[in-house]
């Protein structure tokens, strides 16, 4: 299964990585805008913002990117490795 994170703590990027690696995901993290996410983005199985940390901006691109292919998408407001856990757990993955 493959995520793609956007926003979040810059630092945190790698935990994040590891996090979906323990529910067997391959994860793409944005936790700041480096161009244009249409391109980066791909067609993940689920996308997840962090939307504490995030721009409006990137929202609006992130949101209008997964509604055109069709991905379904978590939204959630803190940015810590147990909210990521738990989006994790309640779309079905398990460690």
């Amino acid at each position: 299964m493959s995520i793609v994170i956007v926003g979040g703590n810059e630092r945190m990027v790698c935990q994040y990585e590891n996090i979906c690696r323990e529910y067997g995901c391959k994860a793409k993290v944005f936790a700041k805008e480096n161009g244009s996410l249409k391109k980066k983005m791909g067609c993940p199985d689920l996308l997840i913002l962090f939307t504490s940390t995030v721009s409006h901006k990137m929202v609006i691109s992130a949101s209008q990117e997964a509604k055109r292919n069709n991905v379904p998408v978590a939204r959630v407001h803190t940015s810590s490795a147990a909210a990521l856990h738990s989006v994790l757990s309640e779309h079905g993955l398990k460690r």
